[in-house]
């Protein structure tokens, strides 16, 4: 068996890794840049590599570095996690060669599925069902725009070795053909150092279901299932969950069966993941085969019950699969939000910085049988970098059904704290309570079309003001009765208090009558409406739950000034409880007006500017590019949002910005 395994990843996968490896008894070692000395993964690691500075392609991606650390520490394996070199050929034969085991594929898998036009070829001669496209190279933007306009708009131009939704654009039209091939070209050399790029069909109504396939060095490969991950932003996946919603058992059978052909194919063995668009009909076409683990694989885990990275090990080792396709079931839902650094309210712009709270909700089995599981590569007080992958954590639920799925994970997403970074939380919990995907109706299209004008949170409807409104009543009422105390002249702790208070919030106003008793409290409207509520909330607990009669909410509640902030189901409101004195010399005081910056283009995130496209004096048009920024390896094409002339322009190429500084002013 093997002895020590190195990791040559970091964050979340890195960690996750080590959490098997420990738990099967085997030496781990992790491997950092300068960016990640104070890292998780090489906290958890038995021993760990410094391998250069924080730019991965001068650390993560360098197979030699890699090398040197393993034959430092005497490693006999490498896991690859996902991303940087797990894909990489040469990678896993420069192992070879050195008598290590790689913990994935053979070279000839990995070859032959890494490049997406070979792999297409080669998937349409196993019979297994392909999109239609231009799988040759494609030399410049011209011929572009000719082999799309003769496939027919819309198209995908996606880079050969790309992965993870980079070196991918979408095309309607000549001009979104043209730009779209250079920005996948330069994104493709950025972050896989391999520029080629073609082109294909875009399919209209898109489903995106991938089949999970897990095979051993005997001949024995299986499908363990399937993930649907339709919920996707600028083509990275956002939520998956496993099964899907969409297929039935013969058409999960039949992409589980060709996703089996063409790991045959190729002589795959390790496990492995088997993309498919499907449209509304069920018909489904071959995308590309990941020979890695997948970063949505724990949704998979938790429906079959199978630990794919210790069936990697094993598979690697040379051990027999102890199961058969007749021994895969799944059992229940499970549902995966990825927790990016993105900052939603900003169109999902990343953002870095230090988490100066990271608070997961508490893992493991619940009272109602659900289970919550958080895979993390990062901790309270630890930095969020701009040389990396914007995500931070993959949070994951699973239940009997998927409505309970769904449940848990809004619940557990209520309760995970993050501060100190821009993050997408309101956002995911804003998709778990809308009727269409609660419906199960998806498409790639969803957040486009759900969010046509990004994610400005979520305005609470009737219901949830009332909910809102009995907190911050409620909320006033311990402070008030605390202030009270401490200044005392409370008379008698416990004793019951009424008091009209006005409680306004959301752009709505309510007036409530606030009964404080020793056991419950209750706070009862204008109209009749009487809300018993209980909690153990204090000032200064920033997560609480409150119990409503027969309901619980839980919800991070922060004191900023006068106003009470409430966080809960992706909304985000300030609430003010006053009296109606002072509520009436409120609503005179005047609305403070935000400062005119149309003149000005501001960077949109922290990044490096790789392109100033004017001058001063330059006459731009509404929808010209202007500049283009770099960060955590996405290329941000930032063009003009009306006619008008360039006065100054205060940034280079090559310059780093901080979100909202200055590149340009217009006259």
């Amino acid at each position: 068996m093997i002895k020590k395994i190195l990791i040559a990843n970091r964050g979340e996968i890195a960690c996750r890794v080590i959490r098997t490896v420990k738990r099967m008894g085997i030496a781990t070692v992790a491997v950092y840049s300068d960016a990640d000395r104070d890292a998780l993964h090489v906290r958890m690691a038995d021993e760990a590599v410094h391998i250069g500075p924080a730019p991965s392609d001068q650390s993560y991606i360098v197979i030699d570095r890699i090398l040197d650390a393993v034959a430092k520490t005497g490693a006999d394996a490498v896991h690859p996690g996902y991303g940087f070199l797990s894909e990489n050929a040469l990678f896993a034969a420069a192992l070879e060669k050195a008598g290590i085991i790689f913990i994935g594929p053979p070279v000839r898998a990995i070859k032959a599925m890494g490049d997406k036009i070979t792999s297409k070829k080669i998937a349409a001669e196993a019979g297994v069902s392909t999109v239609p496209g231009h799988m040759d190279l494609i030399a410049d933007a011209d011929e572009a725009v000719k082999i799309s306009s003769s496939i027919g708009y819309p198209v995908m131009i996606k880079a050969s070795a790309g992965g993870g939704g980079k070196g991918m654009r979408i095309a309607w039209n000549d001009a979104e053909a043209r730009e779209g091939f250079q920005s996948s070209k330069n994104e493709a050399k950025s972050s896989f150092g391999d520029d080629r790029i073609f082109i294909e069909k875009f399919v209209t109504q898109p489903r995106h279901i991938e089949i999970q396939v897990l095979g051993d060095q005997h001949g024995t490969t299986l499908y363990l299932g399937e993930r649907e991950c339709s919920i996707q932003r600028r083509n990275q996946k956002v939520i998956e969950e496993a099964p899907s919603p969409f297929l039935d058992e013969q058409t999960r059978k039949a992409m589980g069966e060709q996703a089996v052909l063409l790991a045959k194919a190729v002589g795959y063995f390790s496990a492995g993941t088997v993309e498919f668009i499907v449209d509304g009909n069920r018909n489904f076409y071959f995308l590309e085969m990941n020979t890695r683990l997948q970063v949505e694989h724990p949704v998979t885990e938790l429906i079959t019950g199978v630990d794919l990275v210790e069936q990697m090990i094993r598979i690697a080792a040379g051990e027999k699969l102890a199961l058969s396709q007749d021994d895969v079931k799944l059992e229940g839902w499970a549902i995966e939000s990825r927790l990016y650094a993105e900052d939603p309210y900003r169109n999902f712009l990343p953002s870095i910085g230090r988490l100066s709270r990271y608070r997961p909700p508490v893992e493991g089995v619940k009272h109602d049988g659900t289970i919550v599981r958080n895979d993390t590569g990062v901790f309270e007080g630890g930095e969020i970098s701009m040389y990396y992958d914007p995500m931070v954590a993959k949070l994951c639920t699973w239940a009997k059904d998927r409505t309970a799925a769904i449940d848990a994970m809004a619940t557990a997403l209520d309760g995970f704290e993050v501060e100190g970074i821009g993050h997408n939380l309101p956002f995911l919990s804003a998709v778990m309570s809308q009727e269409r995907f609660r419906s199960g109706n998806l498409t790639t299209a969803y957040i486009a079309e759900e969010f046509p004008d990004g994610f400005s949170g979520v305005h609470p409807d009737a219901d949830a003001l009332r909910t809102l409104a009995v907190i911050a009543a409620f909320a006033h009422q311990v402070i008030r009765q605390r202030a009270l105390q401490i200044s005392g002249t409370l008379a008698t702790a416990g004793r019951v208090t009424a008091k009209d208070w006005i409680v306004a919030l959301a752009d709505a106003e309510e007036t409530v009558t606030i009964e404080t008793g020793s056991a419950q409290s209750a706070v009862v409207f204008a109209d009749g409406s009487r809300f018993a509520i209980s909690s153990d909330w204090l000032p200064g607990k920033r997560l609480a739950s409150f119990t409503i009669g027969d309901r619980v909410a839980e919800m991070k509640i922060d004191l900023i000034g006068s106003a009470i902030r409430l966080r809960w189901r992706g909304m985000d409101v300030r609430a003010r409880v006053r009296s109606p004195r002072v509520a009436q010399l409120a609503r005179l005081m005047p609305v403070k007006v935000p400062p005119d910056m149309s003149r000005m283009l501001l960077c949109p995130m922290p990044g490096v500017i790789t392109s100033v496209t004017v001058g001063v004096g330059d006459q731009v048009e509404a929808g010209q590019t202007l500049a283009t920024v770099e960060a955590m390896k996405m290329e941000n094409v930032l063009k003009a949002e009306r006619r008008g002339v360039v006065k100054r322009v205060t940034a280079l190429p090559g310059q780093s910005l901080a979100v909202d500084e200055l590149i340009m002013e217009f006259e």
